[in-house]
C-alpha cells in the first residue's frame, strides 16, 4: 500500500510539471511516451486503492450469502462476536469465517470459548450457497427453528456441528447426499422426527451425535462398510431394538430411550467397544459372557430387565461396571473383584460373596462396591476389617447382617437386612 502511494504521487507531481497533454520543455515524443506510461502506472495504482477489498477477495455469492447469514443472528447479551463483521471490509477476516482463495470454506458461527454467550436467531437459508463449504458450526445459544435443508447443497461439507440450541422440526434427509460428511453433531435441541435411515448409508461419517433431542423411531442399520466411530442418541424416544452396527464402532451410548429386546446378536460382534451405555431402557435377555472381554473403559447396563447368571470367561478389566437394577441372579463371580467401581446393586444376587472382594476392598483396590438390595447370604470379612475411606462399600438390605458398618447411599434405604420371611437361609 505505502509502495502505491508513493507511485500516485511521482505520476502526480511529473503531471503537474509536464502537463496532461504530454507538451514537454524538450523532446515531444520522449515526452508524450513517458507520460503515457505515467497515465497508465496512476489509473493503476488508483484502480488498486478504491476498489472495495471485500470484492477483491471473496466470491460475490458467497460475500451476499454472509450478509444473509448476518441478517439472521444476533448476539446475546454479553457476546460480541459480530462486532467485528463490518462489511465494508474483507469477510475473510471475520471472525469465524476461514476463506481460501475466493470462496469461504469454514464457518463457525459464534464464539467458541466455554461460558461465552451464544447467539440468537435462525439459520439462514442462505448457507447452501457457500458451494465451498467444508466445515460449519455453532456454539450452544438460542438459536431456533429448523435446520435449513439447502445445507445438503454444499456437497464437500465434511463436519456439521449445530449443537446446543433450541433447533426444531426434523432432520432433513437430503442430508444423504453429503458424502463426504464425517461429522454430524445436533445433540441439545429439540429436534423430532425419525433418524432419516439414509443417513446411515453415508460413506464417510464416523461421527453422530444426536442425544438429548426428541427423536422418535427406530435406529437405522449400518451397513458393514461404514467407517462409523461414535454412535450418541442418548435421552430420545427411540424404540425397537438394536440395529446391525459396523464392527468399525468404538463408542456407542443409546441410554435413556424405550429400546428393546436382546443384546447377544449385536454386542458381542463389536470387539473395538471401548464405550457402552445401554442403561435405562427395556433390554431383556441374558448379559453376553463375551462383553467382559471387550476393551472398554466403561460398561452401563443398568436399569434395564436384563435376567441369568453373571458369567465373565476371565478376570474383568474393565475400570467401570454398572449392573444395577436388573433382574440378575445366581452368585457373584470373583472374577468381577477386579474392576475398580462395581455396580451390582437391585438385582436378585444369592450366596455368600467370595473372598476376593474382601482382599480386593481392604488392598484398596476398588472404590465402589454396591450390592445393596440383593439376597446375599453372608460376606468372608473379619468385623475388625478396615475399609480405606477412599472406599464406597454398601451391603445393606440383604440376607445378611453386614461384617462392617459402612455409610450407603440414602436411597439405599434404612434397613440393614431383609425381612426373614424373604431368606431362605433364615426360616427354621
Amino acid at each position: 500500500m505505502a509502495f502505491t502511494h508513493s507511485l500516485v504521487l511521482c505520476a502526480f507531481i511529473y503531471l503537474t510539471r509536464f502537463g496532461f497533454s504530454g507538451s514537454s520543455p524538450t523532446r515531444r515524443t520522449r515526452g508524450n511516451s513517458m507520460v503515457t506510461r505515467f497515465s497508465f502506472l496512476l489509473i493503476l495504482a488508483l484502480f488498486f486503492l478504491v476498489r472495495s477489498p471485500a470484492a477483491a477477495v471473496l466470491d460475490p455469492v458467497d460475500f451476499v450469502a454472509l450478509q444473509s447469514i448476518r441478517k439472521s443472528l444476533s448476539d446475546l447479551p454479553g457476546s460480541d462476536f459480530f462486532s467485528q463483521w463490518d462489511f465494508t471490509g474483507d469477510p475473510c477476516s471475520f471472525q469465524g469465517v476461514f476463506c481460501a482463495g475466493d470462496q469461504v470454506v469454514a464457518l463457525a458461527l459464534g464464539d467458541p470459548r466455554a461460558g461465552t454467550p451464544g447467539l440468537t436467531g435462525r439459520l439462514d437459508p442462505a448457507i447452501g450457497r457457500l458451494s465451498a463449504l467444508s466445515e460449519l458450526s455453532l456454539v450452544p445459544g438460542r438459536v431456533i427453528g429448523q435446520i435449513p435443508d439447502s445445507i445438503s447443497l454444499c456437497s464437500s461439507l465434511r463436519f456439521l456441528a449445530l449443537s446446543g440450541n433450541f433447533l426444531s422440526g426434523p432432520i432433513p434427509p437430503s442430508f444423504a447426499s453429503l458424502r463426504h460428511l464425517r461429522t454430524i453433531d445436533f445433540s441439545f435441541n429439540i429436534l423430532s422426527g425419525e433418524i432419516p435411515p439414509s443417513i446411515s448409508s453415508l460413506p464417510a461419517l464416523s461421527n453422530l451425535v444426536l442425544c438429548h433431542n426428541h427423536l422418535s423411531g427406530k435406529i437405522p442399520s449400518f451397513p458393514s462398510s461404514s467407517p462409523l466411530l461414535r454412535l450418541d442418541v442418548k435421552h430420545n424416544n427411540l424404540s425397537g431394538e438394536l440395529p446391525a452396527l459396523p464392527i468399525s464402532i468404538r463408542y456407542l451410548a443409546v441410554s435413556s430411550n424405550g429400546l428393546s429386546g436382546r443384546i447377544d446378536g449385536v454386542i458381542p460382534l463389536l470387539t473395538d467397544l471401548a464405550y457402552l451405555d445401554l442403561s435405562m431402557n427395556i433390554f431383556t435377555g441374558p448379559i453376553p459372557a463375551t462383553i467382559f472381554s471387550l476393551p472398554l473403559s466403561s460398561l452401563r447396563l443398568q436399569r434395564n430387565k436384563f435376567a441369568g447368571a453373571v458369567v465373565p470367561p476371565t478376570d474383568v478389566k474393565i475400570p467401570e461396571v454398572d449392573l444395577s437394577y436388573n433382574r440378575l441372579s445366581g452368585a457373584v463371580s470373583p472374577l468381577l473383584a477386579a474392576v475398580g467401581r462395581l455396580y451390582l446393586n437391585n438385582n436378585r444376587f444369592t450366596g455368600e460373596l467370595p473372598a476376593r472382594f474382601a482382599e480386593r476392598l481392604e488392598a484398596a483396590g476398588m472404590e465402589v462396591l454396591y450390592l445393596q438390595h440383593n439376597f446375599l447370604s453372608g460376606m468372608q470379612m473379619s468385623p475388625a476389617a478396615e475399609i480405606p475411606m477412599t472406599t464406597s462399600l454398601c451391603l445393606q438390605y440383604n440376607c445378611m447382617v453386614p461384617p462392617v458398618d459402612a455409610p450407603c447411599p440414602l436411597k439405599a434405604g434404612m434397613q440393614k437386612t431383609r425381612p426373614v420371611n424373604q431368606c431362605p437361609e433364615w426360616r427354621v
